[in-house]
C-alpha cells in the first residue's frame, strides 16, 4: 500500500518500484494498493494495480490522496491473503491499511519516508503539527514494524513512543548515476565554469529558497531540476539561475553528473535520495546538518555538512568547494566510493528479512493477545465464569461522572462493564475511583486498597489529568503504571488496562500529542506486563459529540455504555458486541446549551484551578469494599 505511485514521480514511488522489481525476481506474488490517477497502469513487475478513489492535495494536481475506508482495504487483502502488508510512506491511505491488517491478523511493515509532522509547519499550519505527529504515532506503533530511513528519523520515532523501529535505508542505482555521464555539451550549455546543482521538489518544505545566499558566487551558476508549487516565487528569487524543470531517466542521471557540486538545503529529509544519487554520479555534496543527511555526507571526505538555518555557512562550504577543483574530484570521488555497497538489490534484500522477522513478531503478538485474554489455568469456554473478583481503578471516566443511574448515583463504564461480567454467575465487585485524581493516586493508595483486596481482574483507566497539566513526564508517569502492573500481575489478576482519550474538540487539539505518546507507551507496558490493552485509539467514534457529557469533557451514558461493550468484547463477554447495538438503538443522548454549560460546569472549573482545588478533595470511593452483583442485580438493572 503506498500513499503516492505512477504516474507521479517521487522518492516514494520509486522506493516503490524498485522494491516491486526485486519481488519479481526473487519469486514473489505482489498486489499494489494505491490512490487512483490518470494514466495509473494497471499492473506492473508482475503485480497487479488496484486504483481506490482518491482526490488531489491542494497545490499538487498531480498528487492524489486515496479516501478508501477501512472496510474496503480490509476486502482486498482478504482476496489476496497476504503474508506481508507493506505501507510505503503511510498516512492516510496508510492509516485504514494497518487497520485493516490488523483486524486481519496480518503482519505489517510502515516504511517512515516523509515527515508530514515538518511540513506542516514549513506550510504555516502549525496548528496542526501536534495532530499530524500524534496520528504518525498511532499508525506507527499500529503496525508490527516500522522501517526508519536514517538515524535521526529513527530518534524522532522513538521520541513520540514508537517502538520496534528497525533502519532501513534507500538503495541507489550506480549504473545510471555514474561519472561518465557527465555531458560537455550540457555544461557549455548552462555556460559556467562551476555548475552548481540542485535536484527536488520545488515546495516550502524543501527550502529552496535558501540557495538566494549562493548569488554572486565568481565564475559559478545555479542550475535547479525539478517542479513545484514555489516554482514562480522561487525564478523571481534566482533570476540568475536555470531551471530545468522535471527531468527523469537519462536527462536526469546527466545533469546529475555535469554538476559540480550538488546542494540540498531542506531540513525535513528522512533520508535524502537526490544526496545519494549526486555521490554515485562522483559530485560532491553540501547539505544541512539535519535529517538523513548526517548519515550520507561524510565531513571533509565526500562533502559538507552546514549548520541548520546559517546561511553564511552554506555560503562559505560552497565557495570551499567552487574555488577548488581538486577537492572536488576527491570528495565526489569518496562519494561514489561509498554508495558501491548500496544497490537497491542489497536494500531490498534486507527488506525481505524485515518482512520475516514482521511475521515472527506478528505472530508473537496474536499468541500474547491470545495468553492475555485467556489464563491458562481457567477454561477457554466462552460459557465459563473466568473473574470473580473485580476492582476499578481510576478517576472520574471510572467513576461515572455524568452517567446517572434512575436512582441519583453514578454508574459509568467500569459498572456497566461489572453488570455484563456478573451476568455470567455472579461477581464481587469494588469500585475505587475518584475524580480528579491522577497517575500517582491510582498507583498510591487505590492500589494499595486493591492489593488488600485480592482481585482476580482489576481495570485502570487514567492519566488525561495529568496529561492536561502545564509539564507532564510521560514517561515517567508509564512507569508508575508498569510498577502498579506488575504487583497485581504478581498476586495473579488479570488486568485491563485503558488508554486514556480526548474528546474529537478542536480545543482539545493542543494535548494530542501528548495523549498518542502515553498511548503509545501504555501499549509497551500491556506488552511487557501482559496486561489486557484496550487501545481507544482504535475506536474514534468515541471522541464523537454524542458519546461525551454536558459537561464536554466527561463520558455521556452512550460513551460509557461504548466502552463498556468494548470492553466486554476484550474479555470475551458472549454476546457484547450484538448487546452494544442493542442498547445503543434503545438510548439517545441529550444535549446541553452553551450558556448552561459555562455556569455548571467552566467556571466551577476554573474557581477549583484559582483557589488549588480539585473537585475529588475529600471524596471516598463510592464502593471501597466488594459488594455482590448476582443474577437478580442484573434483572433489576434490565427492567430499570
Amino acid at each position: 500500500m503506498t500513499e503516492s505511485f505512477l504516474p507521479h514521480m517521487n522518492g516514494v514511488t520509486g522506493s516503490v518500484l524498485q522494491i516491486l522489481k526485486h519481488l519479481e525476481r526473487t519469486g514473489h506474488d505482489t498486489h499494489v494498493i494505491a490512490p487512483d490517477a490518470a494514466g495509473m497502469p494497471t499492473s506492473l513487475h508482475g503485480a497487479d494495480v488496484e486504483a481506490i478513489p482518491s482526490f488531489a492535495l491542494p497545490g499538487y494536481r498531480n498528487v492524489r490522496v486515496g479516501t478508501s475506508p477501512a472496510h474496503r482495504v480490509a476486502a482486498s487483502l482478504r482476496r489476496f491473503r497476504p503474508d506481508v502488508v507493506h505501507l510505503a510512506s503511510p498516512f492516510a491511505l496508510g492509516w485504514r491499511g494497518v487497520l485493516a491488517a490488523d483486524r486481519l491478523d496480518v503482519a505489517s511493515v510502515a516504511a517512515y519516508q516523509t515527515d508530514i509532522a515538518a511540513y506542516t509547519e514549513r506550510y504555516r499550519i502549525a496548528a496542526t503539527t501536534g495532530i499530524a505527529e500524534a496520528h504518525i504515532a498511532r499508525l506507527h506503533r499500529r503496525a508490527t514494524l516500522t522501517l526508519a530511513p536514517s538515524t535521526e528519523s529513527a530518534q524522532q520515532l522513538a521520541s513520540l513512543g514508537v517502538d520496534r523501529i528497525r533502519r532501513w535505508g534507500r538503495g541507489v542505482d550506480a549504473e545510471r548515476f555514474q561519472p561518465l555521464r557527465r555531458s560537455q555539451e550540457l555544461r557549455a550549455r548552462w555556460g559556467a565554469d562551476v555548475v552548481i546543482g540542485y535536484v527536488g521538489r520545488l515546495a516550502p518544505e524543501k527550502q529552496v529558497e535558501d540557495l538566494v545566499a549562493l548569488r554572486g558566487i565568481p565564475g559559478a551558476r545555479l542550475v535547479i531540476v525539478g517542479d513545484g508549487p514555489s516554482r514562480q516565487r522561487l525564478e523571481s528569487l534566482l533570476p540568475d539561475a536555470l531551471f530545468l524543470g522535471q527531468l527523469d531517466g537519462d536527462a536526469l542521471s546527466a545533469a546529475m553528473a555535469s554538476f559540480d557540486l550538488f546542494v540540498h538545503p531542506g531540513e525535513s529529509e528522512t533520508f535524502g535520495q537526490t544526496l545519494q544519487e549526486a555521490h554515485a554520479s562522483g559530485v560532491p555534496v553540501v547539505a544541512t546538518g539535519r535529517g538523513g543527511p548526517l548519515d550520507l555526507v561524510r565531513m571533509g571526505i565526500d562533502g559538507w555538512l552546514y549548520r541548520p538555518g546559517d546561511l553564511d555557512d552554506l555560503r562559505m562550504r560552497v565557495n570551499d568547494l567552487a574555488g577548488d577543483a581538486r577537492k572536488r574530484r576527491a570528495f565526489g570521488e569518496a562519494g561514489r566510493a561509498a554508495v558501491q555497497g548500496r544497490s537497491w538489490a542489497q536494500v531490498c534484500d534486507q527488506l525481505l528479512e524485515h518482512y520475516d522477522e514482521a511475521r515472527m513478531l506478528g505472530a508473537a503478538d496474536r499468541s500474547l493477545r491470545a495468553r492475555r485474554v485467556v489464563r491458562p489455568e481457567r477454561s477457554a469456554s466462552a460459557g465459563d465464569r473466568r473473574w470473580s473478583r473485580y476492582v476499578a481503578l481510576g478517576d472520574s471516566l471510572t467513576e461515572g461522572l455524568c452517567d446517572p443511574a434512575p436512582d441519583g448515583s453514578l454508574r459509568g463504564w467500569a459498572d456497566r462493564l461489572a453488570l455484563l461480567l456478573a451476568a455470567r454467575g455472579g461477581l464481587r465487585y469494588a469500585n475505587l475511583a475518584i475524580r480528579s485524581k491522577r497517575v500517582a493516586d491510582v498507583c498510591g493508595p487505590q492500589l494499595e486498597r486493591a492489593l488488600q483486596l485480592q482481585p482476580d481482574l482489576v481495570s485502570i483507566l487514567v492519566g488525561a489529568n495529568d496529561l492536561v497539566k502545564h509539564r507532564a513526564d510521560v514517561a515517567a508517569l508509564a512507569r508508575q503504571v508498569e510498577e502498579a502492573i506488575v504487583q497485581l500481575r504478581a498476586i495473579g489478576a488479570d488486568v485491563l488496562l485503558v488508554t486514556p482519550f480526548l474528546p474529537g474538540r478542536r480545543a482539545a487539539a493542543i494535548y494530542t500529542r501528548r495523549f498518542a505518546a502515553f498511548a503509545t507507551a501504555l501499549a509497551g507496558v500491556a506488552a511487557r506486563t501482559g496486561a489486557i490493552l484496550i487501545d481507544t485509539d482504535l475506536h474514534p467514534t468515541l471522541r464523537e459529540r454524542p458519546n461525551w457529557g454536558e459537561d464536554l469533557v466527561h463520558l455521556s451514558s452512550r460513551g460509557h455504555r461504548f466502552l463498556a461493550y468494548r470492553a466486554g468484547e476484550v474479555l470475551s463477554v458472549p454476546h457484547a458486541d450484538a448487546l452494544g447495538a442493542l442498547d445503543a438503538a434503545l438510548h439517545e443522548h441529550e444535549s446541553i446549551g452553551a450558556g448552561l454549560w459555562w455556569r455548571r460546569h467552566a467556571l466551577p472549573w476554573v474557581w477549583r484551578r484559582l483557589h488549588g482545588r480539585a473537585a475529588g478533595d475529600g471524596r471516598v470511593a463510592k464502593h471501597d469494599d466488594y459488594i455482590y452483583l448476582g443474577r437478580s442485580n442484573v434483572r433489576r438493572d434490565v427492567e430499570v
